[in-house]
This record gives C-alpha cells, structure tokens and sequence, in this order.
C-alpha cells in the first residue's frame, strides 16, 4: 500500500508539472528526497518511474494536439508526393521542417551527455535544482510582459534554430523544457498561443526517442508482474494529470499570467536551497 501511495504520487507529481515551466525532472527528485527524508523505506527507481510517468504525458500531448499533428503529417506527405496544389500544404510542410530544426539541438547534446554521463552528479544535486529553479524565476519574470505578433507561419527557420538552442539549455536539471521553449518563443517574437503550441508540438519528437530508450532499458530488467501494475498506474495518472494542467496553462499563457509561475519558482527555488 506504502508504494502504491508513492507511485501515486509521482505520477501526480509527473503530470502537473511536465506541461508548466516549473521542471518535471526537478519536482521529481524534490519528491524523492522528502519522501527518502521521512521515509527510510523507499524501494523505487526513479530513472524508470521518470520514463514511464513522462511516456504517460506523451500520451496526453498527443491527444491533445492529436489534430494538429494529424494535420502536419498529411500534409507533410502530401507536399511531397501530391504534384497539384502544393501551396495548399507549403506552410504546414515548412512548420513540420521547423520543429525538426528545432529537435536537434536538444537531440544531440543529450545523446552526447547520456553517453558521457555529464549531467549524472547534477541529476541527483536537489541544491542544484533549487539554484535552477530561480534561473526559471528569472527568465519568466522578464517575460512576462511580451506579447508577440508572429502567427505559426511567420515563424522562420532562424526562429526555430534559437528556440531549438532553447530546449537544449533546458537538459541541465532542473530547468523546465516547457518554460524554456516558451520563453524562447515569446524573446522570437511569436504570439503567446503560438510560441505554447510550437513550444509543445516540438515536446513529442524529443519525448517519443526518450521514451524508446527509457522502454529499451527497461525491458531488460527482470520486473516483477505487480510492479508492472504500479507503472501503468502511475503512468495513467501522469496522463490524466497532464491532459488537465496542459488545457489549464493553455489559458495561462493566453492570458499572459506567467508571472505566477515566476513567483512559485523562486519560492520553492529558495525553499529547497534553505530546507534540503
């Protein structure tokens, strides 16, 4: 029952804060310490909860953009091999070549850091975490106040490199992948809602070969049947956390209040450097 209630937990934990710029990865280890802190007997590992709450948000995201992506995809194929009407698809095919820009970054440098095992003694820093969570505070503080005027198609290719760059300064722990492609967006120029969309269109691609790793691993280990059902369960959860707390930061950022998210950062930042 302990374990169930942790798993629950975690994968709460997961959902709520994967989509907003507070950093899944660092509420996850926050987490851990406290319950380790006032827990002894804690028997979780937390690379593989990590994978499969996050496969269970990747889940969300796609169902929630599932038209969008749908969109893209058909008329990625359809500027390639349709020879009529290809300025019917030329901006939803240059969209899908921006966010394939734009996962690069990211992509190599964190093939580079699992290989060399960088960013394993930061991982586990919960100080660490604390000092990136008032970077955060930072950067959506000066943010704050942007609106934009670039619509999806009036994002460049020079648009989606930076914010590409964006996302891969977001793999040091602690800094939130979500709140740094945003704020990324909104410094391009781009419309609130537009710089949120780009901002989790581009989380599937870099969040799907993470996902296949993580399983990869995964499958290799000898797990038992019942702690399989402890996954799916938290994975559910994350799910359902993350479809509710997307649809709800959507508004969020619309309504230009990324403020609030500034002023959390900084207090739980200051919390976890004074505390744990």
């Amino acid at each position: 029952m302990i374990d169930l209630i942790q798993y629950i937990i975690l994968g709460i934990i997961q959902g709520i804060t994967e989509p907003i710029p507070v950093s899944s990865s660092g509420h996850i280890l926050i987490v851990k310490t406290l319950l380790e802190k006032f827990h002894q007997n804690i028997n979780i590992n937390y690379e593989i909860i990590a994978t499969i709450t996050n496969l269970g948000s990747l889940v969300a995201i796609i169902i929630i953009f599932r038209k969008e992506i749908l969109r893209l995809i058909t008329a990625f194929f359809n500027y390639i091999f349709n020879k009529k009407d290809k300025k019917e698809y030329k901006k939803d095919y240059n969209y899908c070549w921006k966010i394939v820009l734009a996962t690069i970054p990211a992509g190599v440098l964190g093939l580079v850091v699992t290989k060399l095992n960088l960013l394993d003694k930061l991982e586990e820093n919960v100080k660490f975490i604390g000092l990136t969570l008032l970077i955060t505070a930072i950067f959506l503080y000066l943010i704050k106040d942007f609106k934009g005027k670039k619509d999806s198609d009036e994002i460049s290719f020079k648009d989606a490199i930076i914010i590409g760059f964006y996302q891969m300064i977001s793999i040091i722990p602690g800094l939130s992948r979500s709140g740094a492609t945003i704020v990324g967006g909104m410094y391009q120029g781009l419309k609130r809602k537009t710089a949120f969309n780009f901002s989790f269109i581009l989380y599937i691609p870099i969040s799907i070969a993470t996902s296949i790793l993580g399983i990869k691993d995964l499958l290799e280990l000898s797990v038992a049947s019942s702690t399989w059902i402890l996954y799916l369960i938290a994975a559910l959860i994350s799910g359902i956390f993350t479809y509710i707390f997307t649809k709800w930061f959507e508004k969020i950022v619309k309504e230009g209040k990324l403020i609030y998210f500034s002023i959390y950062c900084f207090i739980i930042g200051l919390l976890v450097i004074i505390l744990l």
